[in-house]
């Protein structure tokens, strides 16, 4: 399968409640969307997004604080907001009844406006979600209960700790191009700011809101998980699809949390596979 490495950085722009998201479409067909996880953005879509949008609409976006999109001091970027950003966003596409491929916090995401905002899907495909609590690595809770002291950390030491934080996430070393595209959001004054504000605005309130409702899920749903994820581990899937019911758990081989570069021909095959079977 040829994969092709990129596709174009969300320039489109829609706001909310003055908050600048960027977001972009690729192909025609019916409506997918991909939503991106932390500490990443679209750009993991790179690999995905293109061929998927020889079969669909695809639309991406950054999540708000990442990415292309706005980051400023005070603003909120926790998981309260993002579903409701992500409702607002499907009004603005006007779509209905749209496929989902989520990852990650864009798996918290898309449950919170299905669950809580009463938004409908025609199928949900779940990477690695963020879904049942508690969460959170021991670098991710030093970080938020001190975010003063590593926001404050010189530039060259931040950049150090990111790679490493980053690379835990892959199963295969990333080349150092595609480690760039992943840094480079959070690099200078502003990107540091915003990668420890995101950090400090996460808890698991917003997992403990839906995680008894997952047997209200309104459409079919699969699930994918990096057999090797050290990030949230292979049990949570098991115990998510057990709750969920009625999905489909794949597991993923020599992978870690981030199935988009590890194995982006999985995550496709997958989707295709599921999305001609999902009612």
């Amino acid at each position: 399968m040829q994969l092709m490495s990129h596709i174009p950085a969300p320039a489109e722009v829609f706001k909310f409640q003055g908050q600048e998201i960027r977001f972009g479409v690729l192909g025609t067909g019916a409506p997918l969307v991909l939503l991106h996880g932390t500490p990443f953005s679209s750009v993991v879509w790179r690999r995905i997004g293109s061929w998927l949008a020889e079969h669909r609409q695809v639309f991406y976006y950054d999540l708000p604080g990442y990415g292309y999109s706005e980051k400023k001091e005070g603003q909120n970027v926790s998981l309260g907001i993002q579903n409701k950003v992500f409702a607002a966003l499907l009004q603005h596409w006007g779509l209905d009844r749209p496929d989902i491929v989520a990852h990650d916090f864009g798996g918290t995401t898309a449950l919170r406006t299905h669950l809580l905002d009463g938004r409908d899907y025609r199928s949900l495909t779940l990477i690695d979600p963020v879904a049942i609590g508690p969460s959170g690595s021991p670098f991710v809770q030093a970080a938020k209960n001190h975010p003063e002291v590593f926001t404050g950390l010189p530039a060259y030491i931040h950049e150090a700790i990111l790679r490493a934080y980053i690379s835990g996430a892959a199963f295969h070393p990333l080349p150092e191009d595609v480690m760039q595209l992943y840094l480079q959001p959070w690099l200078g004054e502003t990107g540091q700011a915003a990668f420890y504000r995101q950090i400090a605005q996460m808890s698991d309130q917003y997992t403990d809101e839906i995680e008894n409702r997952f047997s209200e899920i309104r459409c079919p749903v699969t699930i994918l998980w990096g057999e090797n994820d050290q990030w949230i581990h292979l049990e949570r899937g098991k115990e998510l699809s057990r709750r969920i019911g009625n999905a489909r758990l794949h597991v993923v081989p020599q992978a870690k949390h981030l199935v988009q570069e590890d194995a982006p021909e999985a995550i496709i095959a997958t989707v295709l596979g599921f999305l001609s079977t999902a009612g």
